[in-house]
């Protein structure tokens, strides 16, 4: 294998470790995932894979978006063991149901490189109450798993052969939103850093 492969395996490596963090965090009931938004990110980045491989899309920059979705899988599974986590059904998650059903039957008439695109938009509308409750109450999510992705995505970003819409979308999309959750969970501990740093000058 060459150098960008071994990232690409460093890269699952990391991911998986950040997702038994979650999943243990999940079980032990200090972390309280959304079922909808794990569910539907499971749901988006397999159809995303399936759309990549159709379209010929390099095998080891796809591997990442296929983690993307089962990791998730594996965070759902253990939510039905923690009964602090909720299902709760938003517009937003209506939407992103709407984008996966829409991005198979796009694949499904031989559009692949526009059902790669549909399955990112689902899986960020899936994101939104994630989002919002890492806003919200931090305390509910942990925050390693999404270092660990945003970890795991800049480590598979020098494997994409070919910057095309197949190979890339996916992982510009985990970039940013994982860069997003962390900032939702992490921006009162930044705050409160700076403003105790600004105290003691």
């Amino acid at each position: 294998m060459s150098f960008v492969h071994w990232l690409v395996v460093l890269s699952a490596l990391i991911s998986l470790v950040g997702s038994f963090v979650y999943v243990r965090d999940t079980l032990k009931g200090t972390t309280r995932p959304n079922r909808v938004s794990w569910a539907l990110w499971a749901l988006a980045p397999l159809v995303g894979t399936g759309a990549a491989i159709s379209a010929h899309a390099d095998i080891w920059a796809t591997t990442r978006t296929f983690l993307a979705g089962f990791i998730p899988l594996l965070v759902l599974i253990a939510s039905f063991v923690n009964p602090r986590s909720y299902w709760k059904l938003t517009i937003f998650d209506f939407l992103c149901g709407a984008f996966s059903v829409l991005a198979l039957l796009v694949w499904g008439l031989a559009s692949p490189r526009l059902a790669v695109l549909l399955a990112a938009a689902a899986d960020g509308f899936a994101a939104l109450p994630t989002l919002r409750k890492a806003w919200t109450n931090p305390e509910t999510e942990t925050g390693l798993t999404f270092a660990a992705g945003l970890v795991a995505v800049l480590l598979v970003l020098p494997s994409i052969p070919k910057w095309t819409i197949e190979n890339s979308a996916f992982q510009v999309y985990l970039l940013a939103i994982n860069s997003l959750i962390l900032l939702a969970i992490y921006r009162r501990r930044f705050k409160f850093l700076t403003a105790r740093r600004m105290g003691l000058d």
